[in-house]
């Protein structure tokens, strides 16, 4: 028989805790993150659902200063072109808002997703082949997780072009840039999202249609 895990009201507080204190964080320290931490973000990251067990996230742990020099600068490329979406005093919030770690962040992670992976045999994705990325945004919360529970910080750089990135790493054609991943000992810690703190965007419960 498998063994059965009871869970009780002490995990549950447990993992509330960890929700409400994951947040995206901007603001690194340069100290080093021990190598075990990493081992248990790639624990977690096996641990996570994928559609099909198809597993088709692929992470690329980017080392070399000129790599991160020039992702951060495709992010001032497309964090410019994003701010001129905005016009008045909106526009100017958007210029003070921190969107990025990269300049500190001692790990760097990028994510990919793989278009039609083998692995699985194509099982739960014909209709919905989105569930690939959906698997892959599953493990990338998985280690964000797991970089909380040990007291460290992760950071998601979202304003980035996916192809500019793909062709500065030089990955497969069939590997879809999906995350950047900045990790690292958080500056300060904060229950409250910067977006919330900063006035850009409160966070609130959202609300359950029933049908």
């Amino acid at each position: 028989m498998p063994h059965r895990r009871r869970f009780d009201e002490e995990d549950l507080a447990a993992l509330m805790r960890l929700l409400r204190w994951r947040r995206d964080v901007r603001h690194f320290l340069p100290d080093p993150v021990p190598e075990e931490a990493l081992t248990h973000l790639q624990e977690a990251m096996a641990l996570a659902p994928s559609v099909g067990n198809a597993r088709p996230w692929r992470v690329v742990r980017v080392e070399d200063p000129a790599l991160r020099q020039a992702a951060r600068d495709i992010f001032r490329d497309c964090n410019a072109r994003a701010a001129t979406l905005y016009q008045g005093s909106r526009r100017a919030a958007y210029a003070q808002l921190k969107l990025e770690g990269m300049e500190v962040a001692p790990v760097q992670l990028a994510v990919f997703c793989l278009e039609d992976p083998e692995t699985g045999h194509g099982l739960g994705r014909q209709t919905m082949p989105e569930t690939l990325r959906q698997s892959a945004a599953m493990a990338v919360f998985a280690i964000w997780l797991a970089t909380r529970v040990q007291n460290l910080g992760l950071g998601m750089v979202s304003i980035l072009d996916p192809a500019r990135i793909e062709a500065l790493l030089d990955m497969p054609p069939d590997w879809r840039f999906t995350a950047w991943l900045c990790i690292g000992h958080p500056a300060f810690e904060d229950d409250t999202p910067l977006l919330h703190r900063a006035g850009w965007q409160e966070n609130a419960e959202s609300d359950w249609l029933v049908v």
